[in-house]
Formats: C-alpha cells, sequence, structure tokens
C-alpha cells in the first residue's frame, strides 16, 4: 500500500508539474518529413480554383499548386535592358494567394489559461480566422515567429474552426522590397510548424540572457498578470553531464520587465570548439512558494565584445570568422527545412573547418539549436535583400526574431539587412531588446566600427587593410558561382589578410545550389545563372572546393613537407585553433605502397601508429615526430590524418615519399624482361617505332604522332604533342637504335629543344621533351612562349567516344585550377566517365567531375573497352588534363570568365591557369630563361598494353 501510494504522489507531483509548463499542440506538422494535411485552396496557376489537400508546413509551389517565380524576375521586370534574361520568360509572373482550413479540438483542461497560436513562418502575408472571428492584424513578413492571443475565440472540449489567408506577394511594399525584389527563389504557403500553447495567466512571458562568461547571468524577465511578493527560481543542469550547478531564488516587483543577476560557480564556457551549454529552468512562485509557471532555456555562457579598431573578441579571445552564407533550403521541398537536413548542413559546415554560419534572414530555430550543439557562430540578419523594410514595419518583425533567438549561445552579431537593404532608423532598436548588447552590422558597409565589405579587390584590400584602422570582416566573399570561387584563390587570399591583426575573417557565398525540383516540369531550376552558388550541390553533393576549404581552414596546419632521404619522422606544424591547445587532438600515420597497375589493383599499407603532437597554444608552432617504421622507404606515400577532441576528422594529407623518377625506375624493373628488341622502319613521309606488337607511326615533315597500333588496333593516341603556351618549330629529326632501343630524336627551333621518342623491346614508348632551356640561336618570332602564362606544355588527340574512366596515382580525386590544388591529395583514385557541368541541373550531376585538369601524376590509365592506355610521367608535378569540360550555358550574363583550355583531348603540362571569381584573379605565371639555364623536362611513357 506505500508503494502504491509513493507512485500516486510521484504521478501526481509529476502531472502538477506539467500542469505548470508551458504546453504545446501542434496543429501541423513539425517539418517536412512530419506533415498534417490540411484543406487548401489557390488562386491561381497549378491546381488552382478548387479545394483539395494540402500538407502543412509546406512550400505550396511544392506541393503542386500555383506557379514559380525567382526574385530577380522582378528586379529584371523593371529595368530596360532585359535580353539576357529572355531564355527565362517562361517562369510565371505569380502573385497567388491560398486559403487554409483546418479543425482542432482544445482540451477542457485548458480553460483559464492563456492560449496562443503561434506562426513559425509564413509567406508573406498571413490573416488569421478563429470560428470566423479574425484574431488580429495580418501579419506582414516570411521569416519571422508570430503568435495571437486566441483564449476569448475558443471552444473548449469542441471542434474549432481555423481559416489562414496566404498572399505570396505582400501588400506591404517595403516588404516586397526587402524580402521579395532578392537574389532566391519566391515561395508561398504555411511554410514552418504551427501549434497552440497553453499557458497560466500569470506567467513568464519569455525570458533573454546576458551568461557571461564568469558566471554572471543577468536575465531580462518578461512577466504578465504579477503580484506582489512572488519570487523567481533559478535552476541550472549541465547539458552535458546532467549534473545540477546549483539554485536560486530571487526576489520580484510587480513589474512586467524585470532584470535579474545571478552568479553560477564551475561554469564551463561555450564557445566553437568547446560547446558547453546549460539547461536554465526559471519557476515563477506563487506567495506561498508554489511553482505558478516554469520555463526551460538552453544557454551558454559566454562574453561577446567588439573593441573599435581592435577587432571581435569571444571570451577575451580575438575572432577569426571562418564561414558560409546559407539559405534555408531544400530541393524537394524548398524552405521548408526539416531538424535532421539541419544537423546535416551545420556537421558538413564544421566538415569544412569553418565556425560561422550567416544568411539573408533568421533561418528555422532548429538549425540555431544545433549551431548551439555543436559549435557554430551564428550572425543572425533582419532581412533586407538590397532594399530595406519601412520603419512601420521593421519596429514589428525585429522583436519577434529578437524575442524567438536571443538567447542563442551561437548568436554573435546582428545584422541590419543586407547590401543597401538598412533601416538606419532601428539600429539602436536592437539594444533594446539584447541584454548582451551585440554589435550590428550593416553587411557590405563599413558601418558601426566594422568594415563588412563584400568581394573586395587587391585595391580595396590595398585601402582597407594597409592603410586603414576599422575591423575587417567580409560579410562575403569568393562567390561559388558553379565550380568558381570559394575555393579557388582563398589560400592567398587568405595568408594576405590573417596577417593583418585587423582582420576578423569572413563568409564565403554560398553553401548550397538553389537548384528547385519544379513540380510542374519535374526539371531541376536554377533560374540560370542565379542559384548555384553553393560548394555544396542542392542535394547537398561535395564539390572541389568543399575539400580546399577543409584543408586551408584547417585548425591544424602542417608546414609544406618534402620528405627526402634525411627525413626521421619529424615536421613542422602549427595550431590555428581559437580556444584549444593541440593536445586535445591527435593524429595518425600510415606508410602505403601505391603501385602501378601491372603490378597490383589496390594500395598496401605498411605500417601505421600514432604522431606525439605537441602541447602548443593557439596561435603557436611546433614539432610533431613519429618513430619511422622500417619499411617506410619502401612505401610511395605518407598519409595524415587529424582528428579534433570529439573525434572528428580535421584533415588529411599525402606526402609523396619517392618522386616520380624513383617510382617509375622501382616498379619498371618489377616488369618482366622481353628478348626480342625493338626496331624502326621508314617510308617516304612516316617513321615507325615497333616492338612486342605496338607500332608507333610519326609524320617526318613535322615530328608528330601519327597513329598508335596494338596488333591491329589502332589506339587513337596522335595529333601531338601539340606546343601548348609556347612555340616550336619543327627543325630535324635523327633515327637511331640504342641497344635494343629504337629511338626518334625531332628537333625544334623556338620553346622547344628537342623531343625524343624511345620505344623500348616489351613496347613502351618514351617521351623526352627538353623546353625552355637556354640556346643563343633559340629564337622563334621574338618569342619561346605565351607571356602571361596560363598553360604551358603539350596536348593530343585522344576522343573521348571510347572511354569509359580514369585510374590514377596523382592528387585527386577532383580536378583542379593552378588556385584550387589544396584538398586533393596523392593516393590510387578512380573516376567513371561523367560529363557533369558542375551547377548545370538540366543533366544528371556526378561528383568528382571526370574532365579537368589533375594534379601530381605519377601515372593515369584511361579506361575503355576496347582501346585503354597507361601513361607514367617520371618528371614531377606534371598535371594531366583530360578532355574539355562542357562550359556553362549562362556563364556569360553573369561575367564569368574562364581561360581557354589547350588544343588536342588530353594535355601533359608544367602550368595551369587558375579559375577567375569574384574578389580574386585567375593569376599567370611569368617565366623568364636566364643564360645557363637547362631548361625543363617532361619525360612520359606509353603503355598500350594494359586493360
Amino acid at each position: 500500500m506505500k508503494r502504491i501510494i509513493g507512485l500516486f504522489i510521484i504521478l501526481l507531483c509529476l502531472c502538477s508539474a506539467k500542469a505548470q509548463q508551458t504546453e504545446v499542440r501542434y496543429l501541423s506538422g513539425t517539418g517536412p518529413d512530419n506533415t498534417v494535411k490540411w484543406d487548401f485552396w489557390c488562386s491561381s496557376g497549378m491546381n488552382s480554383q478548387k479545394w483539395s489537400k494540402i500538407e502543412v508546413p509546406s512550400c505550396w509551389e511544392q506541393q503542386g499548386f500555383g506557379g514559380y517565380t525567382y526574385g530577380r524576375y522582378y528586379i529584371y521586370k523593371e529595368r530596360e535592358n532585359e535580353k539576357q534574361y529572355d531564355a527565362y520568360r517562361e517562369h510565371d509572373f505569380c502573385d497567388e494567394y491560398g486559403i487554409y482550413h483546418h479543425r482542432f479540438d482544445v482540451p477542457d483542461s485548458w480553460k483559464g489559461k492563456q492560449i496562443s497560436i503561434v506562426f513559425e513562418g509564413v509567406m508573406t502575408d498571413a490573416e488569421v480566422k478563429i470560428n470566423d472571428v479574425i484574431v488580429g492584424p495580418t501579419h506582414q513578413g516570411a521569416f519571422y515567429r508570430f503568435s495571437y492571443d486566441i483564449t476569448d475565440k475558443l471552444k473548449f472540449g469542441k471542434k474549432n474552426s481555423m481559416e489562414v489567408t496566404v498572399r505570396k506577394q505582400s501588400a506591404d511594399k517595403s516588404v516586397n522590397a526587402a524580402e521579395r525584389r532578392a537574389d532566391w527563389w519566391l515561395f508561398g504557403g504555411i511554410y514552418r510548424p504551427v501549434y497552440l500553447t497553453a499557458k497560466p495567466r500569470t506567467q513568464i512571458d519569455h525570458i533573454a540572457v546576458d551568461a557571461r562568461a564568469d558566471g554572471t547571468l543577468r536575465t531580462d524577465v518578461y512577466l504578465k498578470n504579477i503580484s506582489k511578493g512572488q519570487q523567481m527560481e533559478l535552476s541550472l543542469i549541465s547539458c552535458d553531464s546532467q549534473l545540477p550547478i546549483g539554485r536560486q531564488v530571487c526576489g520580484l516587483s510587480t513589474e512586467e520587465r524585470q532584470t535579474l543577476t545571478t552568479h553560477w560557480n564551475n561554469i564551463r564556457t561555450w564557445d566553437p570548439e568547446h560547446p558547453n551549454l546549460y539547461q536554465l529552468t526559471m519557476r515563477l512562485l506563487s506567495t506561498t512558494g508554489d511553482v505558478v509557471h516554469e520555463i526551460t532555456e538552453r544557454i551558454g555562457f559566454r562574453t561577446i565584445e567588439f573593441r573599435p579598431e581592435d577587432g571581435i573578441y569571444l571570451n577575451g579571445t580575438r575572432l577569426l570568422v571562418k564561414g558560409t552564407n546559407r539559405h534555408c533550403f531544400d530541393s524537394e521541398t524548398g524552405r521548408t527545412i526539416s531538424r535532421k537536413l539541419s544537423l546535416k548542413d551545420a556537421l558538413l559546415i564544421k566538415q569544412m573547418n569553418m565556425n560561422a554560419v550567416r544568411s539573408h534572414y533568421p533561418p528555422d530555430s532548429h538549425f540555431l539549436e544545433v549551431c548551439d550543439s555543436i559549435g557554430l557562430l551564428y550572425l543572425n540578419e533582419l532581412c533586407g535583400w538590397q532594399n530595406s523594410y519601412s520603419t512601420e514595419i521593421a519596429e514589428k518583425l525585429l522583436p519577434e526574431m529578437m524575442f524567438r533567438d536571443i538567447n542563442h549561445p551561437c548568436i554573435f552579431i546582428w545584422a541590419n539587412g543586407n547590401e543597401g537593404g538598412w533601416n538606419a532608423a532601428i539600429d539602436n532598436r536592437f539594444a533594446d531588446y539584447d541584454p548582451q548588447k551585440r554589435h550590428v552590422i550593416h553587411p557590405w558597409a563599413d558601418f558601426n566600427g566594422l568594415d563588412t565589405r563584400h568581394y573586395p579587390n587587391s585595391t580595396d584590400n590595398m585601402y582597407r587593410l594597409e592603410r586603414g584602422h576599422k575591423v575587417f570582416m567580409m560579410t562575403e566573399f569568393l562567390h561559388g558561382l558553379y565550380d568558381r570561387g570559394q575555393g579557388a584563390g582563398l589560400k592567398g587570399l587568405w595568408s594576405k589578410f590573417k596577417a593583418n591583426p585587423l582582420f576578423a575573417g569572413g563568409f564565403l557565398w554560398a553553401y548550397v545550389d538553389e537548384a528547385i525540383r519544379r513540380t510542374d516540369t519535374g526539371q531541376m531550376d536554377t533560374y540560370g545563372p542565379n542559384a548555384p552558388d553553393g560548394i555544396v550541390g542542392a542535394n547537398r553533393e561535395k564539390e572541389g572546393s568543399f575539400y580546399t576549404v577543409r584543408e586551408v581552414w584547417s585548425p591544424i596546419q602542417i608546414n609544406p613537407l618534402k620528405i627526402t632521404s634525411s627525413f626521421k619522422g619529424d615536421f613542422y606544424i602549427a595550431n590555428d585553433y581559437l580556444f584549444s591547445n593541440l593536445n586535445e587532438c591527435r593524429m595518425k600515420w600510415k606508410v602505403m605502397r601505391l603501385p602501378i597497375p601491372q603490378v597490383s589493383d589496390s594500395p598496401i599499407c605498411l605500417a601505421e601508429g600514432s604522431v606525439l603532437l605537441p602541447a602548443i597554444q593557439p596561435g603557436e608552432k611546433g614539432t610533431a615526430h613519429f618513430d619511422l617504421p622500417e619499411k617506410f622507404f619502401n612505401g610511395d606515400v605518407l598519409e595524415l590524418e587529424a582528428y579534433n577532441a570529439m573525434g572528428d576528422t580535421v584533415c588529411n594529407w599525402a606526402f609523396p615519399i619517392k618522386n616520380n623518377r624513383k617510382y617509375f625506375a622501382e616498379y619498371r624493373h618489377l616488369q618482366p624482361a622481353t628478348t626480342t628488341a625493338a626496331r624502326y622502319q621508314t617510308t617516304s613521309n612516316r617513321v615507325t617505332l615497333m616492338a612486342n606488337g605496338v607500332a608507333a607511326t610519326f609524320n617526318k615533315a613535322n615530328g608528330n604522332l601519327v597513329e598508335v597500333k596494338n596488333g591491329s588496333k589502332i589506339i587513337p593516341l596522335s595529333d601531338g604533342p601539340l606546343p601548348v603556351g609556347m612555340k616550336m618549330l619543327f627543325s630535324s629529326a635523327n633515327l637511331k637504335m640504342q641497344g635494343d632501343t629504337a629511338i626518334y630524336t625531332v628537333k625544334y627551333k623556338g620553346a622547344a629543344d628537342s623531343i625524343v621518342w624511345r620505344m623500348t623491346p616489351d613496347g613502351l614508348l618514351g617521351m623526352d621533351a627538353l623546353v625552355l632551356n637556354y640556346r643563343a640561336d633559340n629564337k622563334f618570332d621574338g618569342a619561346y612562349f605565351d607571356r602571361p602564362v596560363h598553360n604551358l606544355g603539350f596536348s593530343f588527340s585522344f576522343p573521348e567516344k571510347n572511354v569509359s574512366g580514369m585510374r590514377w596515382l596523382g592528387k585527386g580525386p577532383y580536378r583542379v585550377w593552378k588556385n584550387r590544388i589544396e584538398g586533393t591529395n596523392y593516393g590510387i583514385w578512380q573516376k567513371d566517365y561523367n560529363n557533369t557541368v558542375t551547377g548545370e541541373y538540366y543533366h544528371s550531376l556526378v561528383y568528382p567531375e571526370f574532365k579537368g585538369y589533375h594534379a601530381g601524376l605519377y601515372w593515369a590509365t584511361l579506361q575503355s573497352q576496347t582501346t585503354p592506355m597507361t601513361v607514367y610521367s617520371e618528371t614531377d608535378g606534371i598535371f594531366f588534363r583530360v578532355f574539355t569540360p562542357e562550359e556553362q550555358r549562362d556563364r556569360e550574363s553573369r561575367g564569368i570568365s574562364v581561360k581557354e583550355y589547350p588544343a588536342g583531348d588530353i594535355s601533359f603540362l608544367f602550368e595551369i591557369p587558375a579559375v577567375n571569381s569574384q574578389g580574386t584573379g585567375g593569376e599567370a605565371s611569368y617565366i623568364k630563361i636566364n643564360k645557363g639555364d637547362e631548361g625543363f623536362r617532361m619525360k612520359l611513357w606509353f603503355d598500350f598494353h594494359y586493360l
């Protein structure tokens, strides 16, 4: 009986506690993966003028209603010169509205409570009726939580009806200007959840905290119907350990807004590398000590400061922001985002070693919750894309944003609009709601002591950093349209900026391609060149720059490492963390054997172990060490992989143990010997080198390769070597035998001195080219090579129609540009043939892209069912260009330029071009030949036997 009575008392206490908490009842689902069907009617476009069902929450276009509009359409429509956008006229100029009906229950137990209906986000104007009565003013503004007190409109214990009329375009011109004349897809509908809340009439409405690094907690408490003599109990629990930190009780006055100050001991601070969180429970007590109402918030203790002409400081440490701009976007559901996708996005952003995120409007609450949990700073922005809200509208929307988001420790700065969308009249209003008084910026502008210039050029850099005195933080830079920007040029730009103590970092544009799968056509649509700006694709495919950013922004940096015979296992390492000692991390090493195709098809691990990392503080450098295994120099590549304190991979690197010449020589000796010597034959206009069934024929008039046969089968390598980025004119040629090898030597005038072709007895065709060596008589048309040099080397024809894939040893798996080589690693890689055009969604996308430049070639096999070919390089650092990527259809409309690819199909190059992107140019090389220079040798071997 005692046990039964005890259980009853516990149950009674639990029920009583629940009764004092805010109760929530969802009328919609919680996201795109959990929806509720409501009745729906749409005014125009798809499935209009009839009642049907719609999933809530959702963007109604993605449910097959209304029509599609991209924000820039409105902008272009107002401009005189619209010719370049004629291709997009098929997009509807949509201004539809929708009507939602839904019936719901309200329990009798809610009588006597204050009931609100809460909308997390509606696009764009929302008029709400409960039981045929309008509950309040039409809400205008798409990205904000809003609510109405509907207590007196409800029927308790009975069915209630709700009607919501949603207009895609706002009746307020400033709302349209700020939110919908913008560079993004425009959607309509109730796209975030809808729910009821029930609170006691005497209640804690909401709180705003300033939880500082020293344990001081200043809390602004907003109360309703408070009485004299009531108190507030505050308790704190660690979210990590679930251990209670303490409990404190504060007296209250009868004012609706009060500030409570408490202090808590033994607090662990929040930062992006140590996101320590606490559960703060606030209980409003009656005069007799009973709990009247309680709320719980998750908070982090940290101190944010902006120090003019100095920097942005977190817990006394100057921040260096490594961020991205992220839209709330899903290719199938539009702006309706699941918690699962928020977590996926945040983890992908952390994988790139970023520590911050920004967007043009407040994101879903669950994304901010994830940022709190895993440690991502967030720059939260009142919407205003190049145009601002009116002061009347902004004064309504600002507190909606602030009251929802104020307590997230991840938020370190507020932004008032973007690129001219600033309403200066409300700049000072942010501080009215924020007890932390976080800094307010105007993105793109030099404002309030913080210069946030977008896409700065070299002139800006000189003025703003080298001669300026403002803190500099780019809220957008290195525009990532298609396969440009972001990773490309980041290393050089970041190195230059980082050297200045006033540099506070920046945010790359942008995180995700906004390609929407249209329900009217079934096609993925980016509105031409407007939306594919992401470093990940619309379905979160990782593009090449993803890995470049990951390496450049790695908090663990390895100094350039060249493994020589003197290497003893020591290498220099730098700690680029802001808050972590390197002894919190760990690193592993592997020695890998990477054989040529004929020897083995797979890498072999010879040895592995752990690296001893130095215990160095942020900003310091030290020496890491591992003991070399006995078989170390038998390996081909040293792999290193670093892990953070949570066990997540930070970055990995690979360094050659053998150079190309030594690698090739070692594996060459493993091939079976051939006793039959090579030979040659000539005709009036052809020279042919032959051995082991292979015949390579050259044109006597110019020395070029004409045809290769393996038996009766023609290998389509021909029409080369064509000079790339230099000039060469055939001069003379000679044939000879050198032992059992047939040799054809071609001499040139110009940049190339000579090319020596060798046919070995086993049928390997060697090409040994000497270029850019100094000779007094080596002049052709006044120049050796193009100046500046973007491409330099040789090309051949090798039609891609029979190629099924490529397997290679070199830096991979992604293609590179001269200013985007970081993020690729030495290894054996495999790519099946694809014709992916990055960011173009009119056909399937496969990553990594097949075509383009590939770095650090050791060997590569162009795979084919009929005519495979393997090429080996004895020369270090050769770039292998594989075919010419198809360019984006709309690149010219956005000023995207790409240096011309070399002639032919495949190329072997000393130099390749940089890609041009906003904020960084396409760097070129300037080569000068001095007297006595021996020039450059390119030594390649072609094998036509491998299948």
